[in-house]
């Protein structure tokens, strides 16, 4: 078979039916702009002047303040209201330290500062925080009071100490910790050049410890994204350090140029490394492939490899939380982002499965299928798995078999085996992602706050299709965060105080996790929303509480059926009016515009409210737009009564009643048929609101006089009288005054033209 009939093959699998192609984008239900969300819906902003990169955020609930770090600055903001009674620390990198980095050749304004990157509780009164120090890695303990009521928030320059293996040296480059206890577990670059990746583990009593150096088996230019501490067993001894990260992967077949794979890495908190091989290095790291991809037929999937993000949602067992991560793709055939969900059930038996092996730099990567020592690699040393009491007594083989086995052969799929929410082919990416588990009159939802690269974060709800074992997801909002459109690159979520916290490059964003009026004044309108946040108390759209004993609570976020809550809402059926006048030969607008864009709007008509109803067709003549319908020309026929409804989720509510009233185009210009003078003096009494509006769509501008005048000589209307100039003849009290003459050069020729139809709209 020739190269060319197989590079057309491999084109057909990757972009032909079988590639199992993501679904079209979902639209959001409501979209808000910034604007909105300030005037209205209580979006509060934080910025400091000369500063930027709010990357690191800190939620803390006790003390009720947001923690954040940024350029050469750590900020204390109130959670309630962060633009109000901030505290600041000035941090800046010492000037010889800006010296060299400007030296080394960066930037000395944009590089050579001190951009906090790591930023923890260490105990009840101080932070723990590190910044790159004009790439010169640098930490120190923040002291930050104990009680909210307490105005402590400084740093103590003589406790500053070296950062290497806990913040990068480049500002743009990321890194991932965790604290627990007094030991902090890091992913980060420990070189200046960004070469060196490791896991480190520093701070404490042990010795700092780090995976295997310049071993691409172990880390392969690696992309660290989140750290987790999760327990295995109420023995402490088996608590795991799990890393998630994106790497290059080496099990990628040679040929076919580098590629990007998600992994998750797991390491045992009480590894100490080995006694005479693998000293001061981890003896327990593991490592595996995470899946997001769409299924297709013939096992052609589209794959989200890029991880972004990683949120980890705790439930009742704090042993299986679940793990949401949000993924993005670098194909050339198609572009978009998901989010994945996985258990840590799936993530245990992928590392309790088979070892990759690989014999030879030509040979494929295949299941282990030899003997496994005793104990099993990856397996920590405690009570509940041996009698091993340190890693150090781990047989040799143990250790020989960990230093040249890290990589699991079965990958972790995600909960359903396929994304929990994608979005392909629209102009961002997700970047970060934060979920609440809210409580609902009718279960429990997890509600998805997810971030993208233009400053939007979209509102997203997970409710069962069929069963609680299938999840359907609804995006409710699209809310625009920052009017920049910078990358959102931190998200906090307070269940507490019902408020997200966002971060980007230029500030610090607050904003509800709900805005229940806005889904409209009605029943319906606040059932077909499904937000689990909100419920109908009978007269509006408000918080839902759960044990509130208010009667009318109404509340269906798996069905959202307003046929079932709203059916004795008083102010079902009526339907706002409105009276809309037309010019026959002319132009109407009738304007109907839901307030979801989830909705699908059919227009009816009916000649007198006692005819039958029949849909409005679409024509060169009716044209329907998004925002209602448009007659090009206005007929007498068209007259009559019209009603806009919205179809949503299957069911149907009348939106607006407009009444077109069509004016003969003699009526509208002041001419009244002959034996019909009525019509054109109008009721007696009352002067026709469009006869002088007509005149000023007619006459030209007061100000263009000159073009005026062209166009009633080209019309043969007799030109105006000339202009007299300042100070000649005429212009005195015998001269005839400006608007007079304008008066009847304009009036005139009306009189002998006849009517003109003009639109009033």
């Amino acid at each position: 078979m020739s190269r060319t009939l197989l590079l057309l093959l491999l084109l057909l699998l990757l972009c032909g039916p079988a590639a199992g192609r993501p679904p079209p984008a979902a639209t959001p239900r409501l979209k808000l702009a910034f604007p909105e969300l300030r005037a209205r819906h209580g979006l509060r902003l934080f910025a400091l002047e000369r500063s930027c990169c709010y990357e690191a955020l800190l939620l803390d609930e006790e003390r009720g303040r947001l923690f954040a770090g940024a350029q050469n600055h750590l900020l204390s903001l109130a959670l309630d209201d962060i633009s109000q009674r901030d505290r600041k620390i000035y941090w800046p990198a010492p000037v010889e330290w800006r010296e060299e980095c400007n030296w080394a050749g960066k930037d000395i304004t944009a590089e050579c500062m001190n951009f906090v990157k790591i930023l923890h509780p260490y105990n009840r009164t101080h932070l723990y925080a590190c910044g790159t120090g004009a790439f010169h890695p640098v930490c120190a303990f923040v002291e930050a009071g104990q009680h909210a009521e307490e105005p402590i928030f400084k740093l103590d320059p003589r406790r500053t100490e070296d950062g290497k293996g806990k913040s990068p040296y480049d500002p743009r480059h990321a890194a991932a910790s965790v604290l627990v206890g007094e030991e902090l577990y890091s992913g980060v670059a420990t070189d200046l050049m960004g070469r060196d990746f490791t896991i480190f583990r520093s701070l404490g009593r042990r010795p700092s410890i780090r995976t295997e150096q310049h071993d691409s088996r172990w880390l392969n230019e690696p992309k660290f994204v989140a750290v987790f501490w999760v327990p295995e067993s109420e023995d402490p001894d088996d608590d795991k350090i799990y890393f998630f990260f994106r790497e290059t992967a080496v099990e990628r077949q040679q040929g076919l140029g580098k590629t990007s794979f998600a992994r998750i890495g797991q390491i045992c908190r009480n590894d100490v490394g080995g006694q005479r091989s693998l000293v001061n290095k981890w003896t327990t790291f593991l490592k595996a492939r995470l899946v997001c991809a769409v299924p297709g037929p013939d096992g052609a999937d589209t794959h989200f490899d890029e991880l972004r993000d990683v949120f980890l949602l705790q439930t009742r067992d704090k042993r299986n939380p679940l793990v949401y991560a949000v993924f993005s793709t670098s194909s050339s055939v198609f572009q978009g982002s998901a989010v994945c969900v996985y258990t840590m059930a799936d993530i245990r038996r992928a590392f309790l499965g088979p070892f990759a092996h690989k014999e030879g730099p030509n040979y494929q990567w295949v299941s282990y299928q030899g003997r496994v020592p005793y104990p099993r690699p990856g397996m920590c040393p405690s009570k509940t798995f041996g009698t091993f009491g340190s890693t150090k007594d781990f047989p040799d083989e143990v250790i020989q078999f960990a230093r040249h086995h890290p990589l699991m052969y079965n990958p972790v799929l995600p909960h359903g085996q396929r994304p929990l929410f994608l979005q392909a082919a629209v102009p961002y990416t997700f970047t970060r992602i934060a979920v609440d588990r809210v409580t609902a009159a009718d279960g429990h939802y997890d509600v998805l706050f997810i971030g993208t690269d233009v400053g939007t974060v979209l509102k997203v709800v997970s409710v069962p299709k069929e069963s609680w074992h299938r999840m359907e997801p609804l995006l409710l909002e699209e809310l625009q965060v920052f009017q920049d459109a910078s990358p959102i690159t931190s998200l906090q979520l307070s269940s507490k105080r019902q408020q997200l916290y966002a971060g980007s490059a230029t500030a610090l964003a607050q904003l509800p996790l709900h805005r229940c009026g806005a889904y409209g004044k009605a029943c319906a309108e606040c059932c077909l929303a499904r937000d689990p946040y909100c419920a109908w108390d009978g007269t509006a759209c408000t918080r839902y509480v759960p044990n509130t004993k208010r009667r009318f609570r109404r509340q269906d976020v798996r069905n959202g059926d307003p046929n079932v809550l709203c059916s004795e809402d008083p102010r079902r059926g009526s339907v706002p009016q409105k009276q809309l006048y037309g010019v026959e030969g002319s132009t109407a607008f009738l304007e109907c515009v839901p307030k979801s864009l989830q909705a699908r709007v059919l227009w009816t008509y009916q000649r007198t409210p006692d005819d039958p109803q029949r849909e409005v067709p679409t024509d060169e003549r009716v044209v329907r737009t998004e925002r209602g319908v448009l007659l090009r020309s206005v007929q007498r026929a068209d007259a009559g009564l019209y009603l806009c409804h919205a179809t949503e989720h299957g069911f149907t509510q009348p939106l607006l009643r407009l009444s077109l009233e069509v004016i003969g185009a003699r009526q509208a210009a002041g001419k009244a048929p002959a034996g019909d003078p009525q019509l054109a003096a109008g009721p007696p009494g009352r002067k026709v609101w469009y006869r002088d509006f007509l005149q000023l769509v007619e006459r030209p501008p007061l100000g263009a006089a000159d073009r005026g005048c062209q166009r009633l000589w080209s019309r043969g209307r007799p030109p105006p009288p000339p202009r007299v100039p300042a100070g000649a003849p005429g212009r005195g009290q015998g001269a005839e005054p400006r608007k007079a003459r304008r008066r009847r050069t304009h009036e005139g020729p009306r009189a002998e033209r006849g009517p003109r139809s003009a639109s009033p709209w």
